[in-house]
């Protein structure tokens, strides 16, 4: 993952680009960056292909370290339109100063301890990741670090509050930081929407512990021909 880039091959790749694609230690970052400058272009196709389930959170790694990707349409293998990435005429690195930093792992750490070391969101204990508390793309980074404005998730609702995030109206428009901190996905109890919308949620994971407890759930949901979360509800109404 450390190579140069081969400029002899790469098209219209400045000198100052390829230098910071061979830094790159992220790996789905260097999947989308070296594919674009090898072949000019990398759909959402070929990152999933590649075994990134996500690509638009692929693509978003990238433009994190300061990669400037622009999104243009292409064609499936199937026939249908999806997105792709290239970089800009000219395109040079430009991160500067300003770009999302990575927090020490006493940072980490604090974070991590300080919501019990716990998935904020659905309570999991495995595969924990440290978020920006409102989207970087929204607020970008913090001054100062203050573990406040930083959240615990697993990888799967981090996944989740990426999508989420990637479709709310406010990330595509106004860019409202008071409209995150009253989202769901801020993990403020107290949220008012989700993604704007007037929606109640909650994630919920058993434990190695509770598997049976769930088992015995499941069952009762089947005996009541409805999904776990229908029966839940329908158990919740009547309490």
């Amino acid at each position: 993952m450390g190579e140069s880039i081969d400029m002899t091959s790469a098209p219209k790749i400045s000198n100052d680009l390829a230098e910071h694609i061979s830094k790159v230690k992220n790996k789905r970052a260097r999947f989308v960056l070296d594919a674009i400058a090898r072949n000019g272009i990398v759909t959402t196709e070929e990152i999933s292909r590649a075994g990134y389930e996500h690509p638009p959170r692929a693509v978003r790694d990238a433009r994190e370290l300061g990669f400037p990707i622009q999104t243009v349409k292409a064609k499936h293998s199937n026939g249908r339109s999806i997105a792709a990435y290239v970089f800009p005429e000219n395109a040079r690195f430009g991160r500067g100063k300003s770009g999302r930093q990575m927090l020490s792992k006493r940072q980490h750490d604090e974070v991590v301890a300080a919501a019990g070391s716990r998935c904020q969101i659905c309570g999991a204990a495995e595969n924990l990741q440290v978020d920006h508390r409102i989207p970087y793309e929204i607020a970008g980074e913090p001054a100062t670090y203050e573990p406040r404005l930083f959240m615990v998730l697993c990888g799967s609702c981090n996944r989740t509050k990426s999508w989420s995030c990637e479709h709310c109206p406010n990330w595509t428009a106004s860019h409202d930081r008071s409209v995150c901190r009253t989202c769901y996905w801020s993990g403020d109890s107290e949220y008012t929407h989700i993604a704007t919308e007037q929606q109640r949620r909650v994630d919920v994971v058993w434990q190695p512990d509770e598997i049976n407890d769930y088992e015995e759930l499941r069952k009762r949901a089947e005996v009541a021909r409805q999904a776990v979360p229908e029966y839940i509800k329908r158990v919740l109404k009547k309490i």
